[in-house]
């Protein structure tokens, strides 16, 4: 698999925008990648895969979705790494090698009528029935094929389990104690000891049947992982209710399915079969649901917050079409969702997609397949910042940016060049974003467009160490000590857009307000109540000129 090594750096960042290779006169050198044009329609039920020429990505990215007639291998000349559903004369050609094929292994637990499918119980389960059954699934896979240890060899570079057969939360737990199928052993336990037996079985369990995987098959550089088994399983609701400081340490947050009960901390005998992370980051909510806009950050979320608690890769589940949950299903998601969903996930630390869907409709319009691959496209124009050592900038977790629903920036640094993906998912058609962006002493604005996507390059030697004074009067920032809020007064002679950001002492943003134009008497109040006592800098900037005030929070 490609795990290109990145060190996490919280910081700030930003960029202007101009076709890819074009100077942006009187600015920092900018490369953006030049967008393709999808206008011309694809028949329904078929994706457009000669509107891309070939390239390449440094990630592992597994398509697993219908192939609509594709019988050349596409996918893996526009991005993606593995196929996981190869068609035969893919196979007899050699067009799809096991080092690009990828496998969900479906149905591990299901089909028996036992109680872990039934009731989600660990006890009571016929376990030679399950190893029967995962047997001739493997001499399936296999053809028979063994080794000379006399394992499976099974013609894969990935493979994924799908298992799904658990209770997640204690108060569904403890339903079971009132269902008669459970052995009375367990019934007859307190609450407390009822809980311990499920988690500590439920975990064995799972852990079983990947060690029987791994005793049976060779998956010699093979990774393992499951759907959706992470140290944080969460919904959409529930982002915001802690946070972020909470949700990346507290033990609480944590599954008990990879939580080592020893230690209350990530780990366990389910998790230590578990090469990569896959938790799921499908959306539930189309425009104009007001829920809709969290959709970048609820994705981000699932990876930003995974990778706090484990240095496992991390391969987020991805799909194009709506959750069935909420009445948008099967409808594809929109095309710049599609898109994003290609891009910012490797600016948050994911070293893969699993690009799925398990929908075959032959009068489905798979547009947003295109926009995917077209997202994949753009990136790969920067393929190179992804390689070697490089250093991811966040500077503001997914999950603050869906609490304060702001625009959402990311950004990779190798050597002298800085890439930055930019979007706002909360904007209307035609709003006006502007987005202050930093890294040291390096900064400059983006303006966006309505929802647009934006992926572009700089030379961080392109410093500007003097900026310009911004043309602005009768600047007034009070209270000074502040507690909870800052007024920020002033006059302007130009009515340009202008961004109020308020760095900390380490020159991370901590908080940025975009200043609208038209008024010539500017008045703002500033909301630090959240920010711990300090002192911090003011900028008042329009991109290219600025004004700063120091400012102290006291309590």
């Amino acid at each position: 698999m490609r795990f290109p090594a990145i060190r996490p750096h919280l910081s700030v960042l930003l960029s202007g925008c101009l076709l890819f290779g074009m100077p942006l006169t009187g600015k920092s050198q900018v490369q953006c990648a030049e967008p393709l044009s999808l206008a011309t329609p694809t028949p329904a039920g078929r994706v457009g895969w000669q509107k891309f020429p070939d390239f390449t990505l440094p990630f592992t990215i597994v398509y697993a979705a219908p192939r609509m007639g594709d019988t050349q291998a596409s996918p893996l000349r526009h991005g993606f790494s593995h196929i996981a559903r190869v068609q035969e004369n893919e196979y007899l050609a050699g067009l799809v090698p096991p080092k690009q094929r990828a496998l969900d292994w479906y149905g591990f637990a299901f089909d028996l009528k036992q109680p872990w499918e039934t009731l989600l119980s660990p006890w009571g389960n016929d376990t030679l029935a399950y190893q029967a059954k995962w047997d001739q699934f493997l001499i399936g896979l296999s053809g028979g094929q063994t080794n000379s240890q006399g394992r499976y060899i099974i013609p894969l570079s990935i493979l994924s389990v799908d298992i799904e057969r658990f209770l997640p939360t204690d108060d569904r737990i403890l339903r079971l104690k009132q269902d008669p199928a459970i052995p009375q052993v367990y019934r007859s336990l307190s609450d407390a000891e009822f809980l311990r037996a499920y988690k500590r079985d439920m975990t064995n369990l799972y852990a079983s049947g990947l060690r029987y995987i791994r005793r049976k098959a060779d998956l010699t550089g093979i990774p393992l992982t499951t759907y959706s088994d992470t140290p944080i399983r969460n919904t959409w609701f529930n982002v915001t209710g802690n946070s972020w400081n909470d949700w990346r340490t507290n033990p609480e947050r944590v599954s008990f399915l990879v939580k080592d009960q020893a230690t209350n901390r990530v780990g366990g005998p389910f998790y230590e079969q578990l090469d990569v992370l896959a938790p799921s980051a499908y959306y539930y909510y189309d425009y104009p649901s007001p829920l809709a806009g969290d959709y970048l950050a609820y994705m981000l979320f699932q990876i930003e917050v995974n990778r706090a608690w484990s240095n496992k890769p991390v391969i987020p589940y991805v799909w194009m079409r709506y959750h069935d949950c909420c009445g948008n299903h099967p409808r594809f998601i929109q095309p710049f969702m599609a898109e994003a969903t290609a891009i910012f996930p490797f600016f948050s630390g994911a070293r893969g997609l699993w690009f799925w869907d398990h929908i075959d409709n032959p009068t489905d319009n798979y547009s947003a397949y295109e926009h995917f691959i077209h997202g994949l496209y753009r990136l790969s124009r920067f393929a190179d910042m992804f390689t070697g050592n490089y250093e991811l900038v966040i500077s503001k977790s997914a999950r603050d940016h869906m609490e304060e629903r702001t625009s959402i920036w990311r950004g990779v640094v190798k050597g002298n060049k800085i890439l930055i993906a930019a979007h706002n998912p909360y904007a209307d058609d035609n709003q006006t974003t502007l987005i202050p962006v930093q890294y040291g002493s390096w900064q400059t604005n983006i303006t966006l467009k309505g929802r647009e996507v934006y992926l572009c390059q700089f030379e961080l030697s392109d410093v500007q160490t003097s900026p310009k004074e911004l043309a602005i009067t009768n600047l007034n920032l009070f209270p000074n000590p502040a507690s909870a809020q800052a007024n920020v007064w002033f006059e302007r002679t130009e009515t340009q857009p202008l961004v109020i950001t308020v760095v900390d002492l380490l020159g991370r943003t901590v908080l940025s307000q975009p200043v609208a134009p038209g008024e010539t008497y500017v008045r703002e109040i500033l909301s630090v109540q959240h920010l711990p006592p300090g002192m911090y800098t003011v900028v008042i900037s329009d991109g290219t000129a600025r004004q700063t005030r120091k400012l102290i929070i006291a309590r």
